[in-house]
Formats: C-alpha cells, structure tokens, sequence
C-alpha cells in the first residue's frame, strides 16, 4: 500500500510541475522565455509571423498544461487513469527524442536541457514501468 501511496505523490508532483511548465509557456510566449526572463529574449523582425508563432507556443503551452491537470488527476484516481498515465509518459519519451532532430550536441547536453532530456528519455519511462507493475499488483 505504501508504494501505491509513493506512486500517487510522484504522478501529483509530476503533475504539478507540468501544470507550471505549461504555465510558463502558455502564459509567457516566446518573447521572454515565458516566466523565465524579465527582459525580451528575441527582437522581431516580422510582427504577423512571430505572433502567429507565439500564439503556436502558447498553444503547445496549454497542450503541456492538460497533460499536467491528468498526471495530478491520476495521482487521486490512479486505477481509472493508469493507461492514460501509460499513453502520456510514452508520448513525453517520445518527444525527448525529438529534441535529438536538433543535431546539436552542445545544446542538447548543456545544463539548459539535459536535465529535461534526462527526464524524459530516462525518467518517464521508467514511470511507465511502475504504473504497469502497480497495475499488475491491483489485478
């Protein structure tokens, strides 16, 4: 019972997380780096495109957002949304690959996103995992 207790908390806090990452993002656009900068972070060169793009990020910010809400969803209502746990921290590792399409080791490896990085090709499937072996435990 104690390690269901230990999974509830680790998806809550996840969740978490990803709520003010989305946040962040959603709330923050591209300008400043979201909540990360007080200053703007790029000049723009075409008003239509980068608002056309921030409003992209913004989105995508809102995408991550919802995908936080269900991770702190599951944390209380673990047995009806394992799968969908499952599914979500799949599609996370998924897009940590993504990150690989840059080509830029120096930037991919940087203190700025290997943290993240390792997260998501490490720390989200081994998410996975637990909830299928929790899972098995409950049938």
């Amino acid at each position: 019972m104690n390690k269901i207790k230990l999974l509830n908390s680790v998806v809550v806090i996840l969740g978490a997380v990803i709520i003010l990452l989305g946040l962040n993002v959603g709330l923050g656009g591209i300008k400043t780096l979201g909540w990360q900068s007080t200053r703007d972070f790029v000049s723009i060169t075409d008003a239509a495109t980068f608002h056309a793009q921030d409003s992209h990020i913004r989105f995508i910010g809102g995408v991550w957002f919802g995908v936080g809400a269900v991770f702190v969803a599951g944390g209380f209502a673990l047995r009806n949304l394992r799968s969908t746990l499952i599914i979500l921290s799949a599609m996370i590792a998924i897009a940590g690959l993504f990150r690989l399409s840059a080509m830029d080791t120096e930037v991919i490896f940087s203190a700025a996103i290997a943290p993240s990085l390792a997260f998501e090709l490490v720390g989200f499937p081994l998410l996975a995992w637990w909830l299928v072996a929790s899972g098995k435990r409950d049938a």
